[in-house]
């Protein structure tokens, strides 16, 4: 999730393949995460599990509330750019997503970061009580994307860039984001099952 943060790039590295400002950044991402993992500072890396109940009212470690918060961030953007992009060119016949990824990417995920930092996203609370039903929330949101998103890069290769072809391409995002969120909130994919009080985390 930090290598796609710098949002901007991550469009220039879909669309015209890995440069050395990705590579420096891949570098840099690769060195931090690392260490923080050896430090048992990421999600998934502590020496011990953090979370035993997703229902026990404990503090939720900063470099948590960071990590989810910076993951919302991207999410949001990603999918709302994309929706944003198609429409524009469906309305006009111009593509000028690369623009709105320059203008309107940081004040997006800016804003949800502050949401994050203020505490007002699901998993970045000061508490983990909440965390049985609010990790549905994040990981439908992140299988929805991360499935749609490749989906719109493969048919931006493939489809013409027409009014026939930007139309089928929301379509399908649109559908894919709302298909994936509907199983998501059934429960269908890993880590979208509700966590109910006294079932341990290990269970899922």
């Amino acid at each position: 999730m930090f290598f796609i943060a710098p949002g901007p790039l991550t469009f220039d590295l879909f669309a015209q393949g890995l440069d050395s400002r990705m590579l420096t950044w891949l570098t840099i991402v690769v060195a931090g995460t690392a260490l923080a993992g050896l430090l048992g500072q990421l999600p998934g890396c502590e020496p011990a599990p953090y979370i035993i109940r997703f229902t026990e009212d404990r503090p939720n470690p900063l470099y948590r509330r960071i990590c989810y918060t910076t993951a919302w961030g991207e999410v949001v953007a990603f999918a709302v750019l994309n929706v944003t992009g198609l429409v524009h060119a469906i309305l006009t016949g111009e593509w000028r997503l690369r623009q709105l990824y320059d203008y309107g990417y940081f004040p997006i995920a800016g804003t949800m970061w502050l949401l994050g930092a203020l505490g007002l996203l699901p998993r970045v609370k000061p508490s983990t009580a909440g965390e049985g039903h609010e990790r549905r929330y994040f990981y439908g949101s992140v299988w929805a994307v991360a499935v749609a998103q490749p989906s719109l890069w493969l048919m931006w290769r493939l489809l013409p860039q027409s009014m026939a072809g930007d139309v089928v391409k929301l379509v399908v995002f649109v559908g894919i984001l709302s298909a994936v969120g509907w199983g998501a909130r059934l429960g269908l994919f890993p880590r979208t099952r509700p966590i109910v009080p006294g079932e341990l985390a290990v269970s899922d």
